[in-house]
């Protein structure tokens, strides 16, 4: 094994490195160099542990003949706890604990890569009504027992394009789950071009997680997220957004940058938006778009991958120096490392979360709307067990190929459903990439700033 230098490598030779280093040699565990001598990643489980004399010798020896038996034996000889924590077994029937509603199917935005065909998913404009809506909070809080929570989050299209549903339905949600000795949560993603001071006061009243949609700094946005006459929006947002991010207290708001070949520079939209005053900023590769526009290939991923890692060691930079830095990626990525968090599937998708169309009809999530062959039932009939069921035994990560043979599995869970279905997996070396420098970065931090780690700060 050795020390990749992340300093002095430029542009994709350092993302090919760590791609390289990352590749899959076992299914059961991932070896990686740090500062602080060579790691183990124990998949089952995502359990990490430093090596030291014999026991590297003796896993390197097991991980180069790819022999799971003698890798079972080696783990067993040096004590790691053995135990499966994943099996193939599927989820059984589990209770809805988020929704997104899609209050409005339409958007005023031409964006090149949207998902949801602007705002429309391929059909006709349509705007959900209120008895949907609260139909929606009704089936979300029908299994809620006293003390528990939901997250009901609103979606489009641009759902303040719908605002009076939105009103209507937080507060339905806020009554109801009142009444059963429950709470609920609340989240929204828009484009920010509709919002107002007193959209910034009812949220901050209710505690939103707000994600506004910015793909970079000015013209960077404006290519790709135009008004449908073809203007920048880039202006308009940021003076709406101003007066949300000068009051956010209880409310969160966050930058969502979607990542295309055209705005591949990660670090400068970090740093613009951070200083706007996000809470967070958050960076996801466009993988899969209904017309194939602004996908990113291989070179594009490496480049990405070489950006992300950029932003990553200034996190460490001020992490370590005791100082905030509003990386999404990288923050999510300590947190969900140091719980050890492994599981079957990338999210919540088909199961404990589903997606509302305006119709009221239910999806394996918001980006499958539209697409009646992911139709889970109705807000009126509830969820169809049957389907759901089928869903899950064939999402499970352990039916998906090439994730059966790849170490990472069960921290990305197989990717995302919608982005594989349509397009396959295209991302698998850059995912693994960005996995192995985060689990580097993790030992650092967990080294020289345990503290960070802490409960209330992690």
């Amino acid at each position: 094994m050795t020390l990749i230098p992340l300093a002095t490598r430029k542009g994709s030779a350092r993302a090919r490195a760590l791609m390289d280093a990352a590749a899959p040699r076992t299914p059961a565990a991932h070896l990686f160099a740090t500062e602080h001598g060579p790691h183990l990643l124990r998949s089952d489980g995502s359990r990490v542990y430093g090596l030291e004399g014999e026991a590297i010798a003796r896993l390197s020896a097991a991980l180069a003949d790819s022999d799971q038996a003698s890798l079972a034996r080696a783990f067993e000889q040096l004590g790691f706890d053995t135990r499966a924590l994943i099996d193939d077994t599927p989820m059984p029937q589990p209770k809805v604990r988020a929704l997104s509603l899609a209050v409005a199917q339409a958007c005023n935005l031409g964006c090149s890569y949207c998902y949801a065909e602007e705002g429309s998913f391929g059909g006709r404009p349509s705007m959900m009504t209120s008895e949907v809506a609260r139909a929606s909070v009704d089936l979300l809080l029908s299994e809620l027992a006293p003390g528990e929570r939901a997250n009901l989050a609103f979606l489009g299209g641009e759902p303040l394009a719908a605002r009076a549903v939105l009103r209507d339905a937080t507060a339905h949600a806020v009554r109801c789950a009142a009444e059963r000795g429950a709470s609920v949560t609340f989240s929204i993603t828009t484009n920010g071009t509709l919002v107002t001071p007193e959209d910034g006061e009812f949220f901050e009243r209710h505690g939103f997680a707000v994600t506004v949609s910015l793909d970079g700094l000015g013209p960077a946005h404006d290519r790709l997220r135009p008004f449908k006459n073809g203007g920048g929006s880039y202006d308009r947002i940021i003076a709406n957004v101003r007066p949300l991010l000068a009051m956010q207290r209880r409310m969160q708001v966050s930058a969502r940058v979607t990542v295309t070949p055209q705005n591949l520079r990660l670090r400068e939209a970090l740093d613009g938006l951070s200083a706007l005053g996000f809470h967070s900023v958050g960076f996801s590769p466009m993988l899969s778009s209904p017309t194939g526009r602004d996908e990113l290939t291989i070179p594009g991923l490496e480049t990405v991958l070489d950006e992300m890692v950029g932003c990553g060691e200034e996190f460490k930079r001020r992490i370590v120096a005791g100082q905030r830095y509003p990386f999404a990626n990288m923050t999510n990525a300590m947190r969900e490392i140091h719980r050890g968090t492994h599981r079957p599937y990338p999210c919540g998708a088909g199961a404990g979360y589903l997606g509302v169309s305006a119709e009221g009809t239910l999806h394996a999530c918001h980006r499958f709307v539209g697409d009646e062959e992911r139709a889970f039932g109705d807000v009126e009939s509830g969820v169809d067990r049957s389907i759901q069921a089928a869903w899950l035994e064939e999402r499970h990560v352990h039916r998906q190929e090439p994730c059966r043979s790849c170490w990472a599995r069960y921290l990305c869970g197989g990717g995302c459903h919608h982005e594989v279905i349509h397009r396959g997996r295209p991302a698998c070396d850059y995912i693994r990439g960005w996995l192995h420098y985060c689990l580097g970065a993790y030992v650092t931090l967990l080294s020289r700033r345990p503290d960070y780690f802490a409960p209330e700060t992690a």
